[in-house]
């Protein structure tokens, strides 16, 4: 029987960086221009003002003190408030495919392999740059890997959802070895002048390489125990941009052609709901939660972890338990637990119990419980 398991991991961060202040400037800024703008109407109570935000606010609501991104200039630009990418000819390489070689590279170098050890690639995030061909191939072509490639969405999931993919394809034989990469540019899907949501998101890209346990050296790298699945269809966190907005006139540049959520809804509504699919999960692999030395759970508010981790242990956890890397990188989508999970899983020791966790827009919920080995 093939056994699947994580021997190494990669990690692209963005130079640029913008800190909570810097953002709160920017935004503050936008929000006078738009009230002296707009002035007459918000008189005539036509037009409600705009309320300025603070790093306060941001930090209290969601733990976060910064993000890396692509481009900062315009974002921090009050009269453009989103990041200036420029298109790129066909014949360079995409700015997903940099970032996700980046991370690639360092998840081959950490593993001791190379490109011809790999015979897939799985490009799982919430955004994709175009719609074809696949982002994942052309990875694929620019690390000279000889085999498949596809990509695949299930938003903040998608990593996790990707992981289980590729254990299927080692596990099942279709593949030695499958590299899963989330090269997530959120700034690009982030609405800057939204108070309640323009400090969520950062950017940022993982990888993960699964291969067969008898590829790999002994103790190298986290057995993969199983994998969960969870999806619950919902309204709550939402992006209607896609192919067909160009066939409604009315609807190009509406706010819902960027991320929208109902912020309160999704935490009431998702913590519980992770909650008792981790501990499902470990149950159906007659593993108790007081077996679980880390938790890598997705980064996209604190608060939702400390309670989630508190549901499922039925304690507060310790930093060392569920680390947090959101204060750092923002909500980087899929990539965040992965990021947790990389920046975070060197000092276990053989035998050791996690799970990487990750939830978010359908909803989904995807759930790995890993032992190093």
């Amino acid at each position: 029987m093939i056994k699947a398991v994580i021997s190494g991991t990669g990690l692209f961060t963005p130079p640029a960086i913008i800190e909570n202040d810097e953002l709160v400037e920017a935004f503050n800024q936008y929000v006078e221009l738009y009230n002296n703008e707009h002035a007459e109407e918000i008189a005539r109570g036509e037009l409600t003002a705009l309320q300025p935000s603070s790093s306060a606010f941001i930090e209290k609501a969601s733990g976060i003190k910064r993000r890396h991104v692509i481009d900062r200039e315009g974002i921090l630009d009050p009269k453009r408030m989103k990041p200036y990418i420029p298109e790129r000819s066909n014949d360079e390489p995409s700015v997903q495919c940099d970032m996700a070689v980046a991370a690639c590279k360092e998840a081959l170098e950490q593993a001791g392999k190379t490109a011809a050890d790999v015979d897939a690639v799985i490009v799982a995030c919430s955004n994709m740059q175009r719609a074809y061909p696949a982002v994942a191939i052309e990875v694929q072509e620019a690390l000279g890997i000889n085999g498949f490639a596809y990509d695949m969405n299930v938003a903040c999931s998608s990593a996790t959802f990707g992981l289980q993919a590729a254990v299927n394809s080692v596990e099942n034989g279709a593949a030695r070895a499958v590299l899963v990469v989330s090269p997530e540019i959120c700034s690009g899907h982030l609405n800057f002048r939204d108070r309640d949501s323009h400090f969520i998101f950062g950017d940022a890209c993982t990888a993960i390489l699964v291969e067969r346990e008898e590829n790999t050296q002994p103790g190298q790298g986290f057995e993969i125990l199983g994998t969960k699945l969870k999806t619950q269809f919902s309204n709550n966190i939402r992006n209607n941009f896609g192919f067909l907005n160009r066939a409604d006139d009315s609807g190009v540049g509406k706010p819902d052609k960027l991320f929208i959520q109902q912020g309160r809804k999704v935490f009431k509504e998702v913590s519980p709901l992770v909650a008792s699919t981790i501990q499902d999960h470990l149950a159906s692999l007659n593993l108790e939660p007081d077996n679980l030395d880390r938790m890598w759970l997705h980064q996209a508010n604190l608060n939702m972890n400390q309670l989630i981790a508190r549901k499922v242990l039925g304690r507060d956890a310790t930093e060392q338990e569920a680390p947090v890397i959101l204060d750092e990188y923002a909500n980087t989508s899929s990539a965040g637990s992965i990021i947790a999970f990389h920046k975070h899983k060197d000092d276990l020791k053989a035998g050791d119990l996690g799970v990487i966790c990750s939830f978010g827009a359908g909803y989904s919920i995807g759930s790995v419980v890993v032992r190093h080995r």
